[in-house]
C-alpha cells in the first residue's frame, strides 16, 4: 500500500466531515456531499439568482470535484433531478452565461459531435467576492468585540477611596 503525504488541511476537512456526519448521518456523507460558500446561498437574491438558477448552480457544483476539472453534467441530468425540462435547465443556463455568472465552454469532438459542456464559475466567483469580504470584515468585527468584552470582564476592579472614607 502506497501512502502519500498528508497536507495541513487534510486533518481539518476529516474533522469537518465528522460534524457534518453528526448532523446529517454518516450514511448521507458516504453519499457524497457538494461544498458551496455560504455567502452564494445567503447573497442569491444580490446576485440575480432565482431558485432555479440556485438549484442549477447547486447541480454543477455537484460535479465540480477539483479546480482543473470543470463541471460537465448533461443538461438532462440536471433537469431530471430537479422535475423540469432540459429546455428549462437550457434556457437558465443561457441567462446566467448572460448575466456572466458562469461560463459554458462547448467541446467538439472531430467526427463524434457535441460532447457536454464545460461550465466554469469564475464570474460568480467575482461577484461575489465582495459580499465574501463584507462577512469576513463583520465577522472579524465581532471577534475583536468578544475579545474586547471578555478583557472588560476581566480586569481587577479597583478600589477607590473617597475623602469621606480616611
Amino acid at each position: 500500500m502506497i501512502s502519500t503525504p498528508k497536507t495541513a488541511a487534510e486533518p481539518t476537512a476529516a474533522k469537518e466531515v465528522r460534524v457534518n456526519e453528526k448532523k446529517w448521518s454518516r450514511e448521507l456523507m458516504d453519499a457524497g456531499w457538494t461544498a458551496l460558500p455560504s455567502v452564494i446561498i445567503e447573497r442569491q437574491k444580490v446576485l440575480g439568482l432565482d431558485p432555479l438558477d440556485m438549484n442549477i448552480i447547486l447541480h454543477l457544483a455537484n460535479y465540480w470535484w477539483t479546480r482543473d476539472n470543470k463541471p460537465h453534467p448533461s443538461k438532462g441530468t440536471i433537469a431530471e433531478a430537479m422535475g423540469v425540462t432540459a429546455r428549462t435547465v437550457q434556457r437558465r443556463i443561457s441567462a446566467l452565461q448572460s448575466s456572466g455568472l458562469i461560463r459554458r465552454e462547448e467541446r467538439r469532438v472531430k467526427g463524434k459531435g457535441s460532447r457536454t459542456n464545460l461550465y466554469h464559475f469564475d464570474g460568480l466567483i467575482s461577484a461575489a467576492q465582495p459580499y465574501a469580504k463584507e462577512k469576513v470584515k463583520k465577522i472579524e468585527e465581532r471577534q475583536t468585540d468578544r475579545k474586547m468584552a471578555v478583557a472588560r470582564k476581566g480586569r481587577a476592579l479597583r478600589l477607590i477611596r473617597s475623602e469621606d472614607d480616611e
